[in-house]
């Protein structure tokens, strides 16, 4: 509180005998030019803190994704491979089963060639 505002607390509202019956008001205390740049370059760095905090978090979720599509991928050509060698090793029984193969008659050779 300044000099002056302190004064002017003390004075009362009503005037008594001799004394001046003007009254102070209290000024409020303001910010000067300098005080308002200060806070508004400390506001802007605490929203570019914010805004890289933001971002980094979004970067690193993307990271993960990125690693879990790529796991998705190799498990998705890993299970290809697999079926493609199931059914290459399920196709000789089914042939082998099959009517068409129990059928069939051997062969065998009735004469040579001789040269």
């Amino acid at each position: 509180m300044t000099y002056s505002s302190s004064i002017a607390a003390k004075r009362n509202r009503y005037s008594a005998k001799n004394q001046n019956s003007v009254s102070f008001a209290v000024a409020r205390p303001q910010t000067g030019p300098v005080s308002n740049t200060i806070i508004l370059i400390v506001l802007a760095c605490l929203l570019g803190l914010l805004y890289l905090t933001q971002v980094t978090k979004t970067n690193s979720y993307g990271y993960q994704i990125n690693g879990l599509q790529s796991a998705q991928s190799k498990l998705q050509s890993q299970k290809e491979d697999l079926q493609v060698a199931s059914a290459r090793l399920q196709s000789l029984n089914r042939v082998q089963n099959s009517q068409v193969a129990k059928n069939m008659v051997a062969v065998t050779p009735s004469a040579t060639v001789t040269q």
